[in-house]
């Protein structure tokens, strides 16, 4: 029971991890950003040049890999997306040509057939006769730290207040002096900067290859609209709730019938709640 209720609560960990930064940039922006994935695929690649540089890597994961995609982030929005408000299809294409375009580059420079790894810093831990893996044990409280983090930022700062306050209504934001251009760029540059630090996270685990990206945009996708437009807790609902499922069915039948069952989970959640969990429950949450 030990072994399947930290498998379950990995997984979970994993889906939401993956998933914030996009729940930041499509939730708050309604930008749909399918370089997701390639801003994870980047923050990965940052900690593999970054260690093979001779970094550490703690440094390479926690610091260099959200700041190197936020700088990212933040380049895309002024040059790309700051034209694109407001214009939901267009946004989409917009990203897809981003998303081939990193995509290319990347392979360009690293090759595209060997998966590039990083050893995982923390070996195995035990409690009691049930032993588990510790870097698996810190991606667990770091999401929940993350979570946390975020929550406390849009609820108790100025900028979170700003953010939300532009989000909802732009003009009157502006009419009462609010930089909205200013507000946009911060907050799609912290939305890739989550990403780029869940990425570079995540390389110990998975490898990076430059179409990374694919396996992990599909999830993101799936759990943020499944959640709502609650930023957080639609993010934590829709991962609990379907990485829930994707754990229970992976363990007992197989990985292949989990990422089936979360699929499946996802067209029924949305056909009985078109607008996410949060668009009928915790409507007023953050």
């Amino acid at each position: 029971m030990a072994a399947i209720g930290f498998q379950l609560a990995y997984v979970i960990a994993n889906l939401a991890l993956i998933s914030l930064g996009l729940a930041i940039i499509f939730g708050m922006m309604r930008v749909i950003n399918l370089a997701h994935g390639e801003f994870l695929m980047l923050g990965g690649y940052t900690v593999v040049v970054a260690t093979n540089a001779g970094v550490n890597v703690w440094v390479a994961m926690l610091i260099l890999a959200p700041l190197v995609v936020g700088i990212i982030g933040v380049i895309v929005e002024r040059v790309l997306i700051r034209w694109l408000y407001g214009r939901m299809v267009d946004t989409l294409l917009a990203t897809w040509g981003l998303s081939l375009l990193l995509v290319g580059l990347v392979t360009s420079i690293f090759g595209a057939s060997t998966a590039t790894t990083v050893s995982p810093p923390l070996g195995v831990i035990r409690f009691g006769n049930y032993s588990a893996s510790g870097y698996e044990l810190f991606l667990i409280l770091i999401t929940i730290a993350l979570f946390f983090l975020v929550w406390l930022t849009l609820r108790f700062t100025k900028l979170g207040l700003l953010a939300r306050g532009t989000m909802q209504n732009a003009e009157m934001a502006s009419s009462l002096g609010v930089s909205t251009n200013r507000i946009y760029m911060i907050t799609f540059g912290l939305g890739a900067a989550v990403s780029g630090l869940a990425g570079g996270l995540l390389a110990p685990m998975t490898g990076v290859l430059p179409t990374i990206g694919a396996t992990y945009i599909a999830k993101a996708f799936i759990t943020v609209i499944s959640g709502g437009s609650a930023i957080l807790a639609g993010t934590t609902a829709g991962s609990i709730l379907l990485g829930g499922l994707n754990g229970i069915f992976s363990f007992v039948v197989g990985s292949t019938f989990g990422e089936i069952a979360l699929l499946l989970a996802a067209i029924v959640l949305l056909r009985l709640m078109p607008r996410g969990i949060t668009g009928r429950f915790f409507r007023k949450s953050l």
